[in-house]
């Protein structure tokens, strides 16, 4: 990964004068001592969705392309200017699954590195809960190239590629799995 840049690197010119004088003024942030310009670097939204069947179980995807390519993963995506993260998930969902979600409930936040285009892309991933509509018919599409249905207890985190996913399904898992009795 020491090939992946900071993407503040990447910006040598200033975006509105185009001076050369654009400097680093912090780890998320440069400053033009030309014209004044800041320009801060803030995290790009994402979802995921949890959704699980009537067996409990969770649906996770493979994905299509790199970063991470053939590890599991969940639905999910960026999301667009202009949506609720609601809108970005149904959005995300439809197009990667071919189907509605029904019964979305906030669940969790992580933060996350994407790395994408040689450069680190700092994400916010909001991750939710949901179930698909009973008369729904899945199919791999967009950046999946397949999916399953995964009990709770026989997910391997170490199969999952992105580290805030692992922690959001680590999570679900503890809060969905009962405790062992002694």
């Amino acid at each position: 990964m020491s090939n992946i840049q900071h993407p503040l690197q990447a910006f040598a010119y200033c975006p509105h004068c185009g001076s050369a004088r654009f400097k680093e003024d912090g780890p998320r942030s440069k400053h033009c001592t030309e014209c004044g310009f800041n320009f801060y670097l803030n995290p790009a939204a994402a979802v995921a969705a949890l959704i699980t069947n009537s067996n409990g179980e969770l649906l996770l995807t493979k994905r299509a392309f790199e970063p991470k390519k053939g590890t599991l993963d969940l639905p999910g995506g960026f999301a667009e200017p202009g949506e609720t993260m609601e809108e970005a998930l149904k959005r995300e969902i439809y197009e990667e699954l071919g189907t509605d979600i029904i019964n979305i409930g906030y669940f969790t936040s992580q933060p996350n590195r994407y790395p994408f285009g040689g450069l680190t892309v700092h994400t916010l991933d909001c991750f939710f809960t949901a179930q698909l509509p009973t008369d729904s018919k899945p199919k791999a599409n967009d950046d999946v190239a397949a999916y399953t249905w995964i009990a709770a207890e026989k997910i391997d985190l170490q199969q999952i590629g992105l580290t805030s996913i692992r922690e959001a399904v680590s999570k679900w898992i503890k809060q969905t799995t009962p405790p062992e009795a002694e």
